[in-house]
């Protein structure tokens, strides 16, 4: 024990083998896909369905309604209220959750293995039969409506909702927020969400996943035992969202004497189905999606402007946004938004290191399991597969795929995917302070509101 030497960092281990569990896929008469995974590990099941019922089949003046309904399932069924529904589910001791994005809504039960046959039934009345009560409603309502209030008077979240009305404009389907806005969401009645559930919550293009310690056979028994007779197509989507190259711009929201600003900064990225997916991954690691990414290592260890900035491309079905997102004293923006221009350029520019790629792809291949530890979490990727039409071995070559990526590919995409001519910023903060501070900077036209 004294010879150890504790001023030498201790080597890292191999990367431990992994196996993602087999699938086993079939499509039911009602155009349902079933997707079954065998865990066995813990006595555990999670039954997630998903539905093409995401916002992006909203329309504009009705964004938001998509989220409200999928968080008013929980007040009621035609046969029980949402008590009644929530005790039942109780007595199994199982859990429940609702999740509405752009591109889907899942419901998710999990239960005790033995009891998938008592819990499968509750998934399907939640999905099939929700009856939006007259008397709950307006809660469920009231909850969404508030965080739509929060949302504005929150800096972080308004620099968010107003870099995607920038980016994509006010009128496009990614231009709004998530879950709506007040004058989109305040004269919706269960009328709509119930003709919502009717045009979207069907089987044709949707999927049941079942996933722990399961019998193949008896859990597709069980599946067509509860969804087997469900009926429907969906009606037409609204429509794909587009962007159109934009120009380098900035847009100050004015908040007078905050002491911070809220920075993002960005321009559009790409679809989940992009094929260099991956190396857009690699290089979104090397430029701000980790501890020790350019980003981070320039604002926070270098310069001491932030505890912390991030950069994502967030995907969807339609090309989702490129964002750096981050927070610093009012004193130091116009300084931390060069900063941030200047790294996205040089990397668009120059490229990768070979160790900064050998870095990142360690790192994705390495935390893979631990995103796949509980059934539940199993279950969401596999939903994945049904929402984006991957293929059914798509996680199984997961790490096979990032280790394929090359130094080259990751140069190459650099140069595309990062476009620093079209970067648009967004700063939440006291533009009187902040709006001396960008002069100069050739960040493009400064728009400056209220």
């Amino acid at each position: 024990m004294n010879d150890l030497d504790r001023s030498a960092r201790p080597a890292s281990g191999g990367i431990r083998p992994y196996q993602f569990p087999d699938l086993v896929s079939r499509r039911l008469e009602s155009g349902l896909e079933l997707m079954l995974v065998q865990k066995k590990d813990l006595p555990m099941v999670t039954a997630l369905v998903v539905l093409d019922a995401g916002e992006a089949r909203v329309p504009l003046e009705r964004g938001g309604l998509a989220v409200l309904t999928g968080d008013a399932l929980e007040a009621g069924t035609g046969s029980r209220s949402g008590l009644e529904w929530a005790r039942a589910l109780e007595r199994l001791g199982a859990t429940s959750g609702v999740s509405t994005g752009w591109d889907s809504t899942t419901v998710a039960v999990s239960s005790q293995a033995d009891r998938l046959d008592e819990a499968l039934p509750l998934l399907a009345e939640m999905v099939r039969s929700p009856s939006f009560p007259e008397d709950e409603f307006p809660r469920y309502k009231r909850q969404c409506l508030g965080t739509i209030a929060q949302r504005a008077m929150n800096p972080g979240a308004l620099a968010s909702d107003e870099f995607a009305r920038f980016l994509y404009g006010a009128h496009a389907l990614y231009g709004r927020p998530l879950g709506g806005r007040e004058e989109s969401l305040a004269s919706v009645e269960t009328v709509e969400c119930r003709a919502f559930v009717e045009s979207a919550y069907v089987p044709h293009g949707a999927g049941l996943v079942l996933v722990g310690d399961l019998d193949a056979g008896e859990a597709e028994a069980l599946a067509r035992k509860s969804f087997g007779d469900w009926a429907g197509r969906p009606a037409d989507a609204v429509g794909e969202a587009a962007l159109e190259e934009t120009e380098s711009g900035v847009l100050l929201v004015h908040r007078p004497g905050a002491v911070q600003s809220e920075i993002r900064i960005g321009h559009g990225g790409i679809r989940r189905d992009a094929p260099d997916y991956f190396a857009v991954q690699i290089l979104n690691l090397v430029l701000g999606g980790s501890f020790t990414s350019r980003l981070n290592l320039n604002l926070r260890e270098k310069n001491g402007f932030t505890y912390g900035v991030r950069s994502r491309f967030i995907t969807r079905r339609g090309a989702g946004p490129f964002v750096v997102s981050t927070a610093v004293e009012s004193a130091v923006t116009g300084a931390a938004v060069s900063e941030i221009h200047g790294e996205i350029g040089a990397l668009a520019n120059d490229g990768p290191t070979g160790a900064e790629v050998e870095t990142a792809i360690s790192y994705l291949s390495g935390v893979f399991p631990l995103k796949l530890e509980t059934t539940g979490q199993i279950a969401a990727q596999a939903a994945e597969i049904i929402v984006y039409g991957l293929e059914q071995d798509y996680y199984h070559r997961y790490r096979e795929r990032i280790r394929d990526v090359s130094l080259t590919d990751v140069g190459e995409t650099a140069g595309t995917r990062l476009r620093p001519a079209q970067l648009r910023t967004v700063i939440v903060g006291d533009a009187d302070v902040v709006a001396p501070q960008l002069e100069g900077k050739r960040l493009g036209p400064i728009v400056r509101t209220p």
